[in-house]
């Protein structure tokens, strides 16, 4: 068990992370770099993991879930290509930092978390924070957020065998969906582009996330 560090040292462990872990790998977006070289991992852990927020891995969080390694964040974030205008729907919020990454770097984000703990957790975290961007709901991601819909990028942070077609029916056109699919061995982290409403698909990395639960499991 680790303990918890001065803020200038996990100030400068974000350094470090920012410059090896992600530029070193090849995330070459300035302003992606910028906004996890500002939001603090540490902040979005239980307190009993915060010295350990800038290690090289997913590391565990409530109710049996993960927050995400670093460079699989910043992939992700840096896949959306984001401009700063952005209306962006993330299904699994967790423990909260790749939201507050997103909220750093778009205009509105709305974020579907079906753990009420973890969902509570995460908006005091993101509330203290000074995050006003970010909406949040405790429901089944799989449905996606109709209400609010179209979305310009969605982001999804479980894994399901294929995208929810609610998720794909509720992007934009022209828009950007990222998300882990395939068997429960054999994940790859998907970008897909909707053009003439039809996926323009890139894989991006192989993959490791919790399952995606929810009632529409499957791709159209």
């Amino acid at each position: 068990m680790s303990h918890p560090s001065p803020a200038s040292d996990f100030a400068a462990h974000r350094a470090k992370m920012v410059k090896y872990q992600l530029r070193g790998r090849g995330i070459n977006d300035e302003r992606v770099l910028a906004a996890m070289g500002r939001t603090k991992r540490e902040a979005f852990l239980p307190a009993e993991l915060a010295g350990d927020a800038y290690f090289d891995c997913a590391l565990p969080i409530d109710c049996e879930q993960t927050i995400s390694q670093p460079i699989i964040v910043a992939m992700m974030t840096e896949a959306l290509q984001l401009t700063g205008v952005e209306k962006v729907l993330e299904i699994g919020t967790g423990s909260g930092y790749q939201t507050a990454v997103l909220a750093e770097l778009a205009a509105a984000i709305f974020s579907i978390e079906r753990h009420p703990e973890l969902s509570r957790q995460a908006g005091e975290r993101l509330q203290k924070l000074g995050y006003r961007n970010v909406v949040l709901k405790v429901g089944d991601g799989t449905l996606g957020w109709p209400e609010e819909a179209p979305f310009d990028r969605i982001i999804v942070t479980a894994a399901a065998r294929e995208c929810p077609p609610a998720l794909w029916e509720q992007l934009a056109e022209g828009g950007v969906l990222i998300g882990p699919f395939g068997a429960e061995s054999e994940q790859e982290l998907y970008e897909l582009h909707k053009v003439g409403g039809k996926p323009q698909a890139k894989i991006l990395t192989g993959c490791r996330f919790v399952p995606l639960i929810g009632e529409q499991p499957r791709r159209p």
